[in-house]
């Protein structure tokens, strides 16, 4: 892999977009995990304005603790870059307190909070004139939909989109981000207990890769206990989220009945 072709390739586009929609940079929600952190350097590298938001709901104090040493680190080598933290404990326990106790499941809640992070993603954007730039990489984004739907999935650009977890690691070792970072296992951040994504997938990143390219390549041969298992999660997951991943359906109504 190229490192620093596809590290300028990505900057350039990013610039080249936010010119081309008339924006002045960039806002990213940092998760102190490690795509949010290439994603924001990323950013950062394009010289236009970045803003970075902490935005904590009950977090796992390590987490929060990432994310904050990622920003001050990125603070430190960009001056273009600013941060602000947003506090929504608060409004997550009001909305939480307002809902049924019969729909505050893990999953209904975790989807909650990344929705409430959307919005205030925007709100920031909007006032200051960026993008919302999306920190999916290619398996969660287009290979088992690990995102939430209007939540994390809810951005205007996505620059990392294209990267296996495995290659937004090496571009991110490339560009000296945090080793915290860098050895800090995946999670979302979106559960109270710190469960990991490989907890709650079942399978690890670079299973899940092997299996999205499997299937690409079109390949066949005996598949070892392990490789049957991520498989199965992967076509299991990737069926059940399409619906996050293709466009919005919309009804087409038959012309003879306009007349």
């Amino acid at each position: 892999m190229k490192k620093k072709e596809i590290i300028d390739h990505i900057v350039g586009w990013l610039k080249q977009y936010s010119n081309a929609s008339r924006t002045d940079g960039f806002v990213v929600g940092i998760s102190g995990g490690i795509d949010s952190a290439l994603t924001s350097t990323l950013c950062a590298m394009t010289g236009k304005k970045v803003m970075c938001l902490n935005m904590p709901i009950r977090q796992i104090k390590n987490e929060y603790d990432r994310g904050n040493e990622h920003i001050s680190w990125l603070k430190e080598a960009y001056s273009n870059v600013s941060s602000a933290e947003v506090d929504l404990t608060p409004i997550f326990e009001q909305m939480e307190s307002s809902y049924d106790k019969n729909i505050q499941d893990f999953l209904t809640m975790a989807n909650t909070r990344a929705r409430l992070r959307m919005t205030t993603l925007y709100a920031y954007a909007g006032h200051y004139k960026l993008l919302v730039a999306g920190t999916g990489n290619k398996v969660e984004d287009f290979g088992i939909g690990f995102f939430t739907k209007y939540g994390d999935g809810g951005v205007d650009l996505s620059p990392i989109a294209d990267l296996m977890k495995s290659q937004v690691y090496q571009l991110a070792a490339e560009l000296g981000i945090t080793g915290s970072i860098l050895k800090a296992r995946p999670t979302d951040g979106l559960f109270a207990d710190g469960r990991t994504d490989e907890d709650q997938i079942g399978a690890s990143y670079d299973m899940l890769e092997w299996a999205m390219l499997y299937i690409e390549r079109k390949e066949s041969y005996a598949l070892t206990d392990e490789q049957q298992k991520a498989l199965d999660i992967y076509k299991a997951r990737h069926k059940a989220n399409k619906h996050k991943m293709d466009p919005i359906p919309v009804c087409t109504i038959p012309k003879h009945l306009f007349d």
